[in-house]
């Protein structure tokens, strides 16, 4: 296959290039990257020495022209196109709202005309955020009503609308993918578990919103990603796949864990004001993906955080790099 995968320089898509390439061998992929303050070309600098089927194009999905220059960057007609590009950290959305809806809404409808004009499948990864918030029990399914309540679950929701909307509009091969939180290697230090290890590691303090008793669902990345390659290849048109980890964690007690892990106390926390519309509670239902493709994650918590851990600890160069960079 020929593929323009958008957002490849950040977390989930480095990732998600890196098990195509072991396990997709002669797959071409184009990667399209504005290369923001989260976008990282070092995390793909061994595929893009050494690969010949990847290819590195900088550029913004709000840019035609940049999205026509990335395809044309493949050796033949593109068959598909796997939207990982957007802004997605909540707290900046909260600061700069308008740039989450020019990238992650307008962003993707220059991707959804392009997919349109060249007849090919479109894949767009989104974020369970985009259900709202959970009360103690019960779980999001690809059936709940969307109510997002944040600036960046807004944006999310707006472009996954968009999708359907150009499937039963113009008949485009589309779907999308909705995904718990993720960790593992190459994230950048904003987020709950790489910041807290890097504070960890630098001397600092874990920060925690209100008393962290907000509760997330984990799922490790590269399960997140064999579950996106699942969709691209047998899911239907049309359709939304739920990708979670059944693996609920209160963000205090993640933290708790992280100081269990590096041998440190609970003088390491430090509780500051919770953010703003701050989610209760998300957890996700992926019977469906599970029951209609085969999907199961494959990495246990008790076995990936440590290995997450680990990683952080022997990569420090590549993240005490990244400290310094700020959202606009």
């Amino acid at each position: 296959m020929n593929l323009l995968v958008t957002g490849c320089c950040g977390f989930i898509g480095s990732n998600f290039v890196k098990l195509l390439l072991a396990e997709r061998p002669g797959w071409r992929i184009a990667n399209l990257d504005a290369l923001t303050y989260a976008g990282n070309r070092a995390n793909l600098e061994d595929e893009e020495k050494n690969s010949p089927d990847y290819f590195f194009c900088h550029g913004d999905i709000r840019r035609p022209e940049d999205v026509e220059r990335a395809i044309g960057m493949l050796p033949g007609p593109v068959d598909a196109i796997v939207n990982f590009a957007a802004e997605s950290h909540v707290d900046n959305s909260i600061r700069n709202p308008g740039l989450f809806v020019e990238t992650n809404v307008g962003g993707t409808a220059v991707l959804l005309q392009a997919a349109r004009a060249k007849k090919c499948r479109f894949l767009q990864v989104s974020t369970d955020e985009v259900y709202g918030s959970l009360g103690p029990t019960g779980l999001f399914t690809e059936e709940t009503p969307l109510a997002p309540n944040s600036p960046y679950s807004a944006s999310k929701a707006s472009a996954d609308l968009m999708v359907m909307a150009w499937r039963r509009t113009y008949g485009l091969d589309a779907l999308v993918t909705r995904c718990s939180n993720n960790y593992g290697p190459y994230q950048f230090p904003e987020k709950l578990i790489p910041l807290a290890l890097t504070r960890l590691m630098t001397g600092g303090k874990i920060p925690i919103y209100g008393r962290g008793e907000n509760v997330r669902d984990w799922l490790y990345v590269e399960d997140h990603c064999r579950g996106i390659l699942l969709a691209l290849e047998k899911g239907k048109a049309g359709e939304v796949y739920n990708i979670g980890g059944f693996n609920e964690w209160r963000n205090v007690d993640i933290a708790r864990e992280l100081l269990r892990l590096t041998g440190n106390g609970e003088d390491r926390l430090e509780y500051v004001a919770d953010r703003l519309g701050h989610d209760r509670r998300y957890a996700i239902d992926s019977s469906k993906i599970a029951r209609e493709l085969g999907w199961r994650p494959l990495r246990t918590f008790e076995t990936g955080l440590p290995e997450t851990v680990r990683w952080y600890e022997e990569h420090r160069a590549w993240w005490e790099a990244l400290l310094d960079r700020r959202a606009p």
